[in-house]
């Protein structure tokens, strides 16, 4: 039994670490698909991640659970929702990343685990303890820092927050796997996502698809990365617990804020430093305050 559950630990955490480092080094892969505007390539990565996934759920054996989620309509009404998010989260981020905001796009997914925490208290009735209220005080104090200095991308950073966390929150509640549900998202997306292509096919430009090889590549590349990491995702959920992920949540926007540092060259404002800095702080907190109480009924 405890081999068992130290395979079971060993790999949800291989899981959980490459889904984030995915997440983390995505804006290098946008740096290839920079030249094609954010709804396009938020179109085409919807319409080259729906195939995948439908392979994927082929051979997992879920295909019933799509065909249980088409015939109920509010899981249906659900999705729809939470796929009209998860399109807006795309884009904004995207928009972000080509507009060179990437610590706005950092702190955005910073704060989204502070933002899921106070969606559990207001809408699902859940407790805060003593530390989660301080943490989310902190987070408070950092983005109205942000009011001051850098009002023009706070935005940025509030919409992919409010718009991850919500869909996180409408997830929760829906009885869909995570890869089953993203299929279904993305055959909900498919129609207004190849309107979107198709329009920028009638422009001038032309569409991004078709003007080399090398850009098509990179483009149907944005469908294996939004599958992958989310079905390597769903594999460290079953098999760690709660605090743990709660952890290794934060290495995707740490590696993003190093390479807005780095590799981006973005200039840190006065106001974002110190914003980050109450980020951090509450990060710290909410993770030793997961980590904590997860081993509390361990020792008693």
């Amino acid at each position: 039994m405890d081999t068992t559950a130290s395979d079971q630990r060993r790999s949800g955490l291989l899981s959980a670490f490459s889904a984030y480092l995915i997440w983390g080094f995505l804006p290098l892969y946008l740096i290839l698909v920079r030249e094609v505007p954010a709804f396009e390539f938020v179109g085409w990565r919807i319409l080259w991640t729906l195939p995948l996934c439908l392979v994927i759920v082929a051979a997992r054996k879920q295909i019933d659970q799509l065909v249980r989620a088409f015939a109920t309509p509010k899981v249906m009404l659900l999705l729809l929702a939470s796929a009209t998010l998860i399109a807006v989260n795309w884009v904004v981020y995207v928009w972000a990343i080509q507009q060179g905001n990437v610590y706005a796009a950092s702190l955005g997914y910073y704060i989204n685990p502070l933002v899921n925490v106070l969606l559990g208290t207001l809408v699902l009735g859940e407790r805060l303890s003593r530390a989660q209220w301080i943490a989310v005080g902190l987070a408070a104090v950092g983005v109205s820092l942000l009011l001051a200095g850098a009002l023009t991308t706070l935005w940025i950073s509030l919409t992919l927050a409010l718009s991850f966390g919500t869909y996180g929150l409408i997830r929760k509640q829906v009885d869909v796997g995570a890869l089953p549900g993203l299929t279904i998202e993305s055959i909900l997306l498919t129609v207004p996502a190849a309107g979107v292509a198709w329009y920028y096919a009638g422009t001038p430009a032309g569409s991004s698809f078709t003007q080399s090889y090398g850009l098509a590549a990179a483009i149907m590349l944005g469908g294996a990365l939004t599958a992958f990491p989310l079905l390597l995702f769903a594999i460290a959920a079953r098999k760690l617990p709660y605090s743990t992920l709660g952890f290794i949540q934060f290495l995707a926007p740490s590696i993003v804020f190093v390479l807005g540092l780095t590799v981006f060259g973005e200039q840190l404002k006065p106001a974002q430093a110190a914003c980050f800095a109450c980020i951090w702080a509450a990060a710290a907190i909410f993770v030793w305050d997961l980590w904590s109480r997860s081993r509390t009924p361990a020792a008693s």
